[in-house]
């Protein structure tokens, strides 16, 4: 074993925050609920959509026979609502092609729409104790500092961090999938882009980052992110009045929600080409 195994396991064990995805009792179907919308979107907002979405829908199936508008209004203000249509579309085929079961392999579950080599080697991990590396923003971000000694990884997986990442994998699965979530929680709660708190950190010893001096991130320019007047925050706007309203919205009120009409004549086209919107006579609604 790698000596980064042990202490890391050590604190994982007496730090690891008590998530109900992570509990031993969490289906394969919420392990996989838990990862559409931990995407991009922050523990403490997913929690209680989570918890609504897994108590009206405890299996694939359930979602799948309910509107696709349902799943959007049920995704709430989580963000990035695509991912609610999408996640339908994958209980929909889970529902027709398996059974009404997660696969529970590669193949198959990168076959489902909306889940890329990220979610499905998490699935694989989290729900089924596979022996595979989750490459998330956390982890990447601690095996950059701890074995590569720079601030941040590249802007995109590359192959030599796949190759780090199988390399460090303990042989046995169990503790493999272990390892897999204890460096995604040390990402989250210690080593963090903004303010690492290296003196609590169980890998300080043995951290490239910290023996170099915390040399300065010297690569390309990091995006931020922007929201106030953008096209997402206009979007998010008007499918909020949507989604909170029982039937077809007008136009009067999608203007009062954004005035300004360029704007909001394109974000509800886009939205409209997404499948998130529909128009109608009446206004704008859910699908249905």
């Amino acid at each position: 074993m790698s000596d980064l195994h042990a202490p890391l396991l050590q604190w994982y064990n007496a730090h690891a925050r008590d998530l109900p995805w992570r509990r031993p009792d969490a289906t394969p179907w919420a392990v996989m609920v838990s990862e559409f919308m931990l995407q991009q979107t922050p523990v403490v907002r997913v929690l209680p959509v989570y918890a609504a979405w897994l108590d009206r829908w405890p299996s694939p199936a359930d979602l799948a026979a309910e509107p696709t508008g349902e799943a959007i209004r049920a995704w709430g203000r989580l963000g990035y609502p695509r991912r609610a249509l999408r996640l339908h579309a994958a209980a929909t085929v889970i529902t027709e092609d398996h059974g009404g079961e997660v696969p529970d392999t590669y193949d198959e579950l990168v076959a489902l729409p909306g889940i890329g080599d990220y979610t499905a080697s998490a699935v694989l991990v989290f729900a089924f104790g596979r022996c595979r590396p989750v490459l998330d923003t956390n982890v990447r971000r601690v095996l950059a500092r701890v074995v590569s000694g720079t601030a941040f990884p590249p802007s995109a997986v590359t192959a030599a961090e796949k190759a780090l990442a199988v390399g460090l994998l303990p042989a046995d699965e169990p503790t493999a999938a272990t390892w897999s979530v204890a460096l995604m929680e040390l990402g989250a709660l210690v080593c963090t882009a903004s303010s690492p708190a290296c003196d609590s950190c169980p890998l300080r010893t043995r951290c490239a980052w910290r023996a170099a001096g915390h040399p300065a991130y010297d690569g390309p320019p990091r995006r931020g992110q922007t929201w106030a007047g953008t096209d997402r925050h206009c979007r998010g706007r008007l499918l909020a009045v949507v989604r909170d309203t029982d039937g077809p919205v007008s136009d009067l009120a999608l203007e009062r929600a954004w005035p300004e009409p360029g704007q909001r004549d394109r974000c509800l086209g886009s939205l409209v080409v997404d499948g998130l919107l529909v128009h109608t006579d009446e206004g704008y609604a859910l699908p249905v």
